[in-house]
């Protein structure tokens, strides 16, 4: 008996506790920022996020390549990385391809802003070299992008 009293006022005494708050959401990847870019060692590097299933690249996306556009420029004559990835929903193949239209679009609009086509090596990675490691079939907005690097 004193056994089941004590666990019904254990009981009563947790039910009672106040329950702390939910952590607050992450914001927007919008909102979070521009996304990492720099100068390093004479490089610079741009990174431009994509909509899940999505190709095109967004305004946000379009001020990116306009600033790695004027860097290129500024750093004279130099080799321009496109290289596009995406999360790990969809298959393996659909992947690799997603990201090759993801890294070609980047790449027209690099054109369409001065860089020349012949000094850009454009690749696709797919789902390999995840930003966040997610396991295989978890949406990550992080993981969806092209990386432009430009330099030596």
């Amino acid at each position: 008996m004193k056994r089941a009293l004590l666990l019904v006022s254990l009981l009563a005494m947790a039910a009672c506790a106040p329950v702390p708050p939910p952590p607050p959401p992450p914001p927007p990847l919008a909102e979070r920022g521009p996304p990492p870019l720099g100068e390093f060692h004479g490089r610079a590097e741009y990174i431009i996020f994509f909509d899940w299933n999505r190709s095109w690249v967004t305004p946000a996306g379009m001020e990116i390549v306009r600033q790695a556009a004027d860097a290129y420029r500024s750093l004279g004559n130099v080799r321009v990385r496109v290289t596009g990835y995406t999360d790990t929903t969809g298959s393996y193949r659909y992947n690799q391809r997603l990201s090759e239209r993801r890294a070609h679009h980047v790449a027209e609009a690099l054109a369409r802003f001065g860089v020349p086509m012949d000094a850009m090596v454009i690749t696709g990675r797919g789902e390999n070299d995840l930003r966040v490691p997610t396991p295989k079939g978890v949406p990550e907005a992080q993981n969806r992008r092209v990386e432009v690097i430009e330099g030596p």
